[in-house]
């Protein structure tokens, strides 16, 4: 399994990155988790964007899946004529916010998406899919994949909860949002550094991948402030990242 980001720019994208996007493959099975603002243009430097197997939406804040409607374009407008429909999974209003931002009148975007509903647990390729209701002021998940015996969860956005340090349990790689730094965190919105390490280290991930990092935050301090919290490798996210599990 091997996870390359596209995007990890936490709320807005940032000067050297897109919004939230990761490419996981396996097997030669392309997966997107997630698609925020500017991802589907970073994409096109790390893989054909007509060979994308599927994509997972964690939540439906713009940051973290407007770029399906620019996807659409892609898909629906191509040259060469329509490509194949691609499935999609998320949270239930998912068909209805697309169809919406885009404007669309008239019709669906069904015959570029085959979009289905977020499961507790199901499969996609070679990947189980294991999801769970994260802390967030909407409807928001965090993903778990697992393949080839090989594993890695994503947080999505989220407060602090236990639900995430279980669905990340034994994980080869956690990739979890640290948009915030010490004494700046609303409850019940985002993690900090220091939390997103504690997250990791008691769900037991053998290495850690911090993402979500808003642009007005320093890298270094979030570095800092995470690493004393966890005994396992530490990195934070950057475009063309990859981590080969």
């Amino acid at each position: 399994m091997e996870l390359t980001v596209i995007g990890y720019s936490g709320s807005f994208p940032g000067p050297q990155s897109p919004a939230s996007c990761y490419l996981v493959e396996h097997d030669g099975f392309r997966l997107l988790l997630d698609m925020g603002n500017g991802s589907l243009g970073s994409l096109q430097n790390f893989a054909d964007i007509y060979t994308i197997d599927a994509v997972l939406v964690t939540h439906l804040h713009v940051d973290h899946f407007i770029d399906l409607c620019s996807y659409y374009v892609a898909l629906k407008y191509r040259p060469a004529g329509p490509a194949t429909r691609v499935p999609v999974f998320g949270p239930s209003d998912l068909g209805h916010r697309l169809t919406s931002a885009y404007g669309l009148r008239k019709g669906s975007m069904s015959e570029e998406f085959e979009i289905a509903d977020l499961e507790t647990d199901f499969e996609v390729g070679p990947f189980r899919v294991r999801t769970d209701r994260m802390v967030h002021p909407i409807e928001a998940y965090g993903i778990r994949l697992d393949a080839g015996g090989k594993s890695l969860a994503y947080s999505g956005d989220t407060g602090p909860t236990d639900r995430l340090v279980n669905l990340a349990h034994g994980v080869g790689l956690a990739v979890f949002e640290a948009s915030f730094l010490d004494g700046a965190n609303p409850p019940d919105l985002h993690l900090t550094a220091a939390q997103a390490a504690q997250h990791a280290q008691r769900a037991d991930a053998a290495q850690v991948l911090l993402t979500h990092l808003v642009p007005w935050n320093d890298r270094d301090q979030t570095r800092e402030q995470a690493a004393p919290h966890v005994d396992v490798p530490l990195d934070l996210a950057r475009v063309g990242t990859t981590v080969v599990l």
